[in-house]
Formats: C-alpha cells, sequence, structure tokens
C-alpha cells in the first residue's frame, strides 16, 4: 500500500509529521481529517528498492517486534498531545499514522479501538502485556485515576529514558571485551586448524623428536581437524544448555545470585540493580500507585529473582505493619547507605524523593565503574590475547631452535 509523508497542524497548534499508508491521496487526506488535523503538507512517499523488490515479490514485510525506543518515543510524543489538551483517542491515531514500526502500529490500532469500545487507557494498554510492561499499565492506571495522565506520562519517559541509558552503559561495558575474545578465538581457531599443520607437514622432514610444548600444540590441532564439528557445535550446545539451566527455578536463582558476587562485574550489576530498584519503586510512589502494588510491580520487573525475593519479603514485612527498609537490610544485597537513606525518607515522609536521589547516585557510581572497567579491561585482553598467540607461536618456532643448535654441533 502507497505511503504518504505529511505535515499536520493539530487544534492546539502543535506541528506534526508523519507517515500515513492509504490507496491514495484523497483517502490519506480524509484520514488526517477525521483526526481533526489541518493538513500543512501530504507528500507520496517513494518506496525504497528493496521494498520494490518485495512488492514485486510479493514478501511481506516482517512486523518485528516492539523495542523499548519505540515506548520512549511514543510516551513521549503521547505526553506532548495530550498536554496540549488534544483528545487521548485522537492522540492515539495521530501516533499511529507515524509510527514506523508494524507490529506497534498494529498496537495502537487496537489500543485505540479499545478505548473508543469503552475500555479505560490502562486496561486497553494491558491487553498488549508485551509492548507495555506492567509498570507502564500501573502507572498510567494511576494517572487515570488521579486525572494527572499528562504528568504521569512526563515521568514515565524520564524513567524510561534514564533505564535506557542505564542498560547502554551496561552494554558498552561488555561490549569491547566480548568483541576482542571473540576475535581471539577466531584468530586462535584459525592458527589451529590451517596454519600449524603446515608447520606439522614440515617438522615430519626433519626427523627429529619434537618438543613437548611442540608436540601437544599439534595433537590438538590434529584433534580440531579431526573434530571441527565440535568447534561449531559447542558454542551452541553450550549457550542453549545455559538457556534451559536457567529456565529452571534453581538455575535461575543460582546465575541472578552469582552474577551480583561475581568479580569484577559483579559490583556494577549489584549497583545497577540497586539503581533500577529506588528508580522504579520511587516513580510508581510518586505516581501515586499504593505501596504494595508498587512493590509487585517492582519485583516483577527487577530482572533478577534474588532482588525479587527482597522485595517481596519487604512487602509481607510493610503488610504486617514493618518498615520498607528493614527487611531490605535484612537481605545483605541493599548497602547500608540505601537503607539508611530509605529510612529517613519514610521518617520524614519523603520516601520517592529519597529514592530519586539514590538511584541518580548509583547511575553516576555505574557511569564511573564502567570507564573504570573499560579502562582496566582493555590491557588485560591484549595480554591474555598476547599469552596464546605467543605460546602457540614459541611453540612452532622451538623445533627450529633445536634444529640450529644440532647444525652447529656438527658444523
Amino acid at each position: 500500500m502507497p505511503a504518504f509523508t505529511y505535515k499536520a497542524k493539530t487544534a492546539a497548534g502543535l506541528v506534526l509529521e508523519g507517515v500515513v499508508d492509504a490507496e491514495e491521496q484523497r483517502v490519506a487526506m480524509e484520514k488526517l481529517r477525521s483526526q481533526k488535523l489541518v493538513v500543512l503538507e501530504l507528500i507520496e512517499k517513494t518506496a525504497s528498492p528493496i521494498d520494490q523488490i518485495r512488492n514485486l515479490l510479493g514478501i511481506k514485510k516482517r512486523k518485528g517486534k516492539v523495542t523499548s525506543k519505540d515506548l520512549v518515543l511514543f510516551s513521549r510524543q503521547l505526553s506532548t498531545l495530550v498536554s496540549a489538551g488534544v483528545p487521548i483517542v485522537q492522540s492515539l491515531g495521530i501516533l499511529e499514522t507515524q509510527a514506523e514500526n508494524p507490529a506497534f502500529k498494529e498496537v495502537l490500532g487496537d489500543v485505540k479501538s479499545d478505548i473508543e469500545a469503552g475500555l479505560s487507557i490502562s486496561d486497553a494498554l494491558r491487553k498488549h502485556g508485551h509492548a507495555f510492561p506492567e509498570l507502564y499499565t500501573s502507572m498510567v492506571k494511576a494517572g487515570e485515576l488521579g486525572g494527572i495522565l499528562d504528568t504521569i506520562l512526563e515521568r514515565l519517559t524520564v524513567y524510561l529514558e534514564s533505564s535506557e541509558a542505564l542498560k547502554a552503559k551496561v552494554k558498552s561495558a561488555m561490549m569491547y571485551p566480548a568483541i576482542v575474545l571473540s576475535i581471539c578465538g577466531l584468530v586462535t581457531v584459525f592458527l589451529m586448524v590451517f596454519v600449524i599443520p603446515t608447520f606439522k607437514n614440515i617438522f615430519a622432514g626433519f626427523g627429529a623428536e619434537l618438543p613437548l610444548p611442540t608436540q601437544i600444540l599439534i595433537d590438538i590441532s590434529d584433534a580440531m581437524k579431526a573434530r571441527w564439528y565440535l568447534i561449531v557445535a559447542a558454542p551452541i550446545v553450550a549457550y542453549k544448555g545455559f538457556l534451559k539451566f536457567y529456565g529452571t527455578p534453581f538455575g535461575r536463582k543460582w546465575v541472578d545470585n552469582k552474577s551480583l558476587i561475581v568479580p569484577i562485574f559483579g559490583p556494577i550489576l549489584k549497583k545497577v540493580a540497586v539503581a533500577r530498584f529506588t528508580r522504579t519503586l520511587g516513580t510508581l510512589i510518586k505516581s501515586g500507585v499504593p505501596i504494595m502494588q508498587a512493590l509487585d510491580t517492582v519485583a516483577a520487573t527487577a530482572g533478577n529473582v534474588v532482588i525479587a525475593e527482597a522485595v517481596m519479603m519487604t512487602r509481607e514485612s510493610i503488610r504486617e505493619g514493618g518498615h520498607l527498609s528493614d527487611p531490605l537490610k535484612k537481605s545483605g544485597i541493599f548497602p547500608n547507605m540505601v537503607t539508611s537513606m530509605i529510612s529517613v525518607g519514610e521518617e520524614t515522609g519523603a520516601l520517592d524523593i529519597m529514592l530519586a536521589k539514590i538511584a541518580d547516585f548509583y547511575d553516576q557510581e555505574v557511569d564511573t565503574e564502567v570507564k573504570g572497567l573499560t579502562s582496566l579491561i582493555e590491557p588485560i585482553v591484549i595480554v591474555i590475547m598476547g599469552i596464546i598467540i605467543g605460546t602457540i607461536v614459541i611453540a612452532m618456532f622451538m623445533p627450529m631452535f633445536g634444529l640450529g643448535e644440532l647444525a652447529g654441533k656438527q658444523g
């Protein structure tokens, strides 16, 4: 179906740009006008060469999945539209027409239809749990009940952007060593499978006994060549096995617990968990979500079973009349500074503010740790690569040194 790029103005004076799918320009114009938009510009979008080939072959474009970036952009735009006084159904219609992700476009169309049919906004969003997490729908519900949906959407946007930034920092710390170690592994496999056999043929003509390191390396090379399929299958089997183990309750708890105490990466992951917990809980409480429901949501979105269990223990403590800080301190996961600040927040009635300050502090801590880790890992990885490659090279040249000594004695 043809697509048209448009520039239009809302009744509140906001200028919007996007893409609308329609059979012809007249239909596109009617679609935009039905959303109470004043069309300023409407131009047919030229299909890319890849899309043209797909159309000729009759191949439908895959819808894909709703990403966190889609959700952040949607929240920011919806917040702007609602704040400007645009009705929610009209806002969703506008965002549906300009959504680039086909999967998200379909979700927004369904949400819009459900709201028009009489469903509340939160209930309509909750029907699409793959796109809108429990945290999102809980906050939207609080915004509906409190009549502050625009404010809640703004807070949601800030929260999602902070979470994405935190996730990006951790990924950047893991990406460099993963890439370098992968390259190191590929180079090692190449040397063992293709280079060392050439040296083996050369050494065979010497008629002398090979040094032990050289013989071991050649034996490993022969085994790798004879069973090359194991090299290909081993990483896949290991990954599948890990997923299966992690899929069990015991496996997930074991991995999540070890991830928080493993050297080098453990402290960073723990700080990420603390930042995520405090940011999520603080945002929910500030948005008016009841504390019990907020803790349920935090536990469900913790991403770590050990953290989730600590949160549920906290929930039980509060249900029995206890404090938030005491069970968190008993869990041994949260630092004393965190539990002390939460305790002060409870006593002063400013828990949401204190949680936000803790989250900001740990965001900065993670940033500092990631930078330090990156500068630490780089030389370590280079040393590891040097040791592996150097060992192979020395082992291959050791027989040549022996031949040189033998020739000197004969001379």
